[in-house]
């Protein structure tokens, strides 16, 4: 069962069984929570806080059980009776009638009679405060509602049930009768409830209820919260007091009941009552059993702002020294415990009045003086012995501190208490444990929980931090940590989580005090750090975390390598000579962070976290020291954050654009980033530009189809910049317009851009180019959209004169015509664009064209083929044509004294220029099949015969082809 008490101490680690033992003193021992707790009580002692034992269904009686015949009363007889005017004759009558009321009932009540009983119990309490013989019957009339009652039919539950609520509510207001036994007979009626047992005998003709039909009249009636109401009745009777408690314990197992309670101030009313005087020590029992099942049924913060006062805190702090001081046996310091985790609760609340009761610095007191040995008025003669009941208590008061550590009051109690030597008394390894001293998974468990409450405390007191030593302490232990000795953690306690078999729990939470204190930015506790050779002992921890990472990844080991980086990152950042000792080592141990696994990312181990925090480490530590951004450089350690960047995550964009324009004051930057190439041979250049167009359409940012401006007067404005208001603002408040700049990472793209230049960027679309013109003025429409809003803020509060009114006019004019501009450029180059491609799609109909024209041509040459070798008339015309085509090219002037040749050889019947070797063509491929007749074999597929005849054609032509191949 989860309970309030586990919630409230789960900050420190406090898990502890409750109420374990026994004590043979107890005469009715509580039902199950605490079965061994309570002092001897005179009452019986109540349920458990979780609603006591099992209820067994009572309906099967059974057949053992005997029926009883119902003798007949008439009830109306019996009120009429007891209506009349007294008389000595008549009052033995009334009582005699009574009598028989009770002997009739005595089996359990019917539903239908129940309102005319309680109507009797009524005027008998009436006629008690001057009748006392009427007291006995009215006990023993009480004494039968707490039977079962009897039912004849099923749905008379349902059909009886607003009578019967109404008549259990009456039996809490019968608390008024100034009579301690009626008073004590009605909380062992209400007790009875809870009773699980059979009925004896069963009505002839009747059925019991169900086992829990009176709780739940109980609940509907509001009888809880009556009973609260009758506590200032019983006030000064301690015998009914307990009573009247113990029935309330009760019904406290009911979170109803327990909300009806709370309306009648019971959490307050019952503290007060803490430290009455009650030597069998039931009263401090029952209250506080009552309050922690208030806090585990009701609003937490409802029963701590009840417990709240100055008179409940005093209560609650008498009580619990009583216990500290006076309490020897198991129960009394388990209760001491319970107590303690109340406090713990009150102290969450500031509005508790702690520090003002004295009860904040005893408790401080109480959780240091073990350590700091100083003698303390407010302990003397404390002892506390290594019991598992004070090392709970050990542990609640760090937890104390824990809470007190938030409240700004408390940090003067906290100083002058040498909390924070207390404190630093665990932050070194266990010596061999005695005999009487704390076992090793005991003293694990104390060491981490005070380590842990030293991180909270350490920032508030500085000065007695560095006083102290603090942070050599601390170097020493987390040397200790990656050494070598022999050391086996049990890890058994919420702290002590991942840590068993190792010293990691130790160098985790010594890390996170470190981690407290440095964020701080106190250069008198980093100066400290770093003059004891911190940075170079933090990266060792940092390079045996990331070994021990690789041979089993978990959610402690990054954390633990996330806040080294943090602190080399704050001890590191505006210190040159820290940058220094850092370079060569930190970036090789860097690197690996950065080519970390995208999909780890989302893993939900904490990777987010680490390689955020190794990305702030190379801003902080890298940056600035041109020894380690070389050595950066020289790693590829620019193409990593542009790899890193093209995930075009949106929250590691940022940071990696930051830290880019950063790097870029180093001249050898800007080639690396040029030079890189992502996926499909992507530039830098492009991804800059797609991440602008990205970020532009999350903001709402209209643009058209492709990307031009549509709006000239407010061109980058967001759609939820457009729709803010304008709202005169002092000139030392930033406008919307500027701060839109650090929200959104196109002022860092427009600076990386800028650093890479504008001209001759390569791997840029038509569209990238628009886009770009938008980015190269980026500045300017800022500026423009500055002074927007500069006039609408004139406008509101007065009117321009009109040189004014003119100069603001032009500047308006001004920004317009940037825009206009802007446009008018993304449409040139639109048009450019749309142009060249016209032109290479000309170029490319042109080439398509020139093939299919020389196919024709050579189709035409085939036919002129074919023409000429079957006919002979064509031949001689050719021939014809040759001759003449010859004779006109020869030379028209004679050549004196010169021989003239003829080109013409004798006997050749050829139609083609003469040669050494003539070539015979044969027919084209195309026409005949075969395997070079690519469209053909495409479109049919010739049989094996016809193939094979083809080959053996093909391979007598080209045997032809050889022959007829002869020198002329």
């Amino acid at each position: 069962m989860a309970t309030a008490r586990g919630r409230a101490a789960a900050a420190g680690g406090w898990a502890s069984g409750r109420r374990a033992g026994t004590m043979a003193s107890l005469a009715e021992p509580p039902a199950s929570r605490a079965p061994s707790r309570s002092p001897a009580l005179s009452p019986a002692a109540g349920p458990s806080r979780c609603g006591g034992e099992r209820r067994r269904n009572a309906s099967h009686a059974g057949a053992d059980l005997g029926a009883v015949q119902l003798r007949s009363v008439d009830l109306n007889h019996v009120i009429k009776l007891l209506e009349d005017s007294d008389s000595k004759d008549l009052e033995k009558e009334q009582l005699k009638t009574l009598k028989k009321v009770v002997k009739r009932f005595e089996n359990g009540l019917p539903l239908k009679d129940l309102a005319q009983v309680i109507e009797i119990l009524n005027l008998c309490a009436e006629k008690m405060n001057e009748q006392e013989a009427f007291t006995e019957p009215l006990c023993e009339l009480i004494k039968l509602c707490g039977l079962p009652f009897q039912k004849k039919k099923l749905s008379d539950e349902v059909s009886y049930s607003v009578a019967v609520s109404k008549s259990i509510a009456q039996l809490a207001y019968l608390m008024r009768v100034p009579s301690s036994q009626v008073r004590i007979q009605i909380c062992k009626c209400v007790v009875s409830f809870y009773n699980t047992e059979s009925p004896r005998k069963l009505l002839s003709g009747y059925q019991p209820t169900s086992a829990n039909y009176k709780i739940q009249m109980a609940e509907l009636g509001g009888l809880a919260e009556t009973l609260v109401l009758s506590l200032a009745l019983v006030e000064n009777q301690l015998n009914e007091k307990l009573w009247v408690l113990k029935a309330l314990q009760h019904l406290s197992s009911s979170g109803v009941n327990c909300r009806l309670m709370m309306k009648a101030q019971a959490a307050s009313r019952l503290c007060l009552y803490l430290n009455g005087v009650d030597p069998s020590g039931q009263l401090v029992f029952r209250s506080s059993e009552i309050l922690w099942n208030l806090l585990e049924n009701t609003s937490k913060e409802e029963v701590v702002n009840q417990l709240s006062s100055l008179e409940c805190v005093h209560a609650l702090k008498e009580v619990f020294v009583d216990l500290l001081m006076h309490g020897f046996r198991h129960y009394d310091r388990q209760l001491r415990n319970d107590l303690l985790v109340l406090a713990t609760l009150l102290a969450e609340n500031p509005a508790a009045p702690m520090i003002e009761s004295g009860f904040a610095k005893l408790l401080i007191v109480l959780a240091t003086f073990t350590e700091v040995k100083i003698p303390n008025p407010l302990v003397k003669g404390l002892k506390l012995t290594y019991s598992y009941e004070d090392f709970e208590l050990k542990k609640l008061l760090f937890n104390v501190i824990g809470v007190l550590s938030k409240d700004p009051c408390a940090v003067q109690l906290l100083s002058e208490n040498d909390v924070i030597p207390a404190l630093l008394y665990y932050v070194k390894p266990n010596q061999k444990p005695g005999f009487h001293d704390w076992s090793a998974a005991q003293y694990e468990e104390l060491q981490l929980h005070a380590i842990a409450i030293l991180a909270s405390v350490a920032p508030l007191l500085v000065d007695k931090y560095l006083s102290c030593q603090a942070n050599t302490l601390l170097l020493v232990f987390l040397e200790w940590c990656i050494g070598q000795d022999p050391f086996f953690g049990q890890g058994n306690s919420f702290h002590g989580t991942g840590g068993r078999g190792n010293k990691l729990a130790q160098m985790r939470y010594s890390l996170r005090v470190l981690r407290s204190v440095v964020s701080l930015y106190d250069d008198a506790v980093n100066l400290n750090l770093c003059d004891q050779g911190a940075i170079s002992q933090l990266l060792d921890i940092l390079k045996y975390a990331a070994n021990k990472s690789k041979e089993k990844e978990d959610a402690i080991l990054l954390e633990i390598q996330a806040d080294i980086l943090f602190l080399l990152s704050v001890l590191c950042e505006n210190d040159l000579h820290r940058k220094e000792l850092f370079s060569y080592e930190g970036v090789d141990i860097l690197i690996p962070f950065i080519q970390m696994d995208p999909k780890k990312l989302h893993s939900g181990l904490g990777h987010n976290c680490l390689l955020f925090s190794a990305l702030d480490c190379l801003w902080s530590c890298v940056i600035g020291c041109y020894i380690a951004e070389d050595y950066f450089l020289e790693k590829q350690g620019i193409f990593l954050l542009l790899d890193l960047l093209a995930l075009k995550q949106k929250n590691l964009c940022n940071i990696i654009l930051g830290i880019l324009v950063e790097f870029c004051d180093n001249p050898k930057t800007t080639l690396h980033i040029s030079t890189w190439r992502g996926e499909k041979d992507q530039t830098a250049a492009n991804l800059l530009i797609q991440l602008w167009r990205q970020e532009e359409l999350e903001l709402g940012v209209k643009r058209d189809r492709y990307g031009r401006i549509v709006d000239m007067k407010r061109p980058i404005a967001s759609s939820f910049q457009k729709q803010q208001e304008v709202i005169p603002m002092p000139a030392s408040c930033r406008s919307f317009a500027i701060m839109e700049i650090s929200e959104n990472i196109r002022a860092k793209l427009y600076s990386l851009l800028c650093k890479l230049g504008f001209e001759n960027l390569p791997g840029l679309s038509a569209k990238d180019f628009v886009t770009l013109a938008i980015i190269r003025h980026y500045i300017d429409f800022k500026v423009g959209e500055v002074w927007s809003e500069l006039c609408a803020e004139l406008k509101e509060e007065f009117r321009p004169v009109a040189s004014d009114e003119e100069a603001l006019k032009v500047i308006s004019e001004i920004s317009e015509d940037t825009g206009r501009m802007i446009a008018a450029l993304q449409t040139e180059v639109l048009e450019s664009q749309h142009h060249q491609e016209i032109q290479e799609e000309e170029k490319a109909y042109t080439k398509i064209q020139a093939i299919h024209k020389q196919k024709e041509m050579v189709n035409k040459s085939w036919e002129n083929f074919l023409t000429r070798t079957s006919n002979y008339e064509a031949l001689k015309k050719a021939k014809r044509l040759q001759e003449k085509s010859i004779e006109a090219s020869r030379s028209k002037s004679k050549t004196q004294n010169g021989a003239v040749h003829s080109t013409d050889i004798k006997g050749l019947g050829t139609t083609i220029g003469s040669g050494r070797l003539v070539t015979v063509e044969s027919t084209p491929p195309q026409l005949i099949g075969g395997p070079l007749a690519v469209t053909d074999f495409a479109l049919r597929k010739s049989s094996v015969c016809e193939g094979a005849l083809k080959k053996i054609k093909r391979v007598k032509t080209l045997d032809s082809v050889k022959k007829d191949s002869i020198p002329v």
